[in-house]
């Protein structure tokens, strides 16, 4: 399995931004992906997920601004991120869950995009 994530760049505060990951390789749309973010000298965090029936779960942190879709034809997962804060700056990494179910724990996903980094100027 290998996935390719998209769609970063520098952007000012409330700005939005389209992050992409496109995956290959095992069977996408019975399993869960999700997206998590890592600042630098912090730990990696859970941002959104969608499960295969295409039930979505948020951090409390981006509620209301994140929306995490997916293209099961194209296998590719999105992350819409508007209203855009400073604190948002990281570099995000999607992610293949182990089931279909979606996590908030980055232990349960068992593949990882390169990354793709997101800076909120103010």
């Amino acid at each position: 399995v290998q996935l390719q994530a998209s769609g970063g760049g520098l952007v000012q505060a409330g700005g939005s931004l389209r992050l992409s990951c496109a995956a290959s390789g095992r069977a996408f749309s019975s399993i869960a992906m999700g997206w998590f973010r890592q600042a630098p000298g912090k730990e990696r965090d859970f941002v959104a997920t969608i499960r295969s029936d295409g039930i979505t779960y948020y951090a409390n942190s981006v509620l209301g601004r994140f929306t995490i879709s997916r293209d099961n034809a194209k296998k590719t997962v999105y992350l819409q991120v508007d209203s855009l804060k400073p604190e948002d700056t990281a570099v995000y990494y999607c992610a293949q869950d182990r089931t279909a179910l979606g996590s908030r724990r980055y232990q349960d996903y068992d593949y990882w995009g390169q990354g793709t980094q997101v800076t909120v100027s103010s």
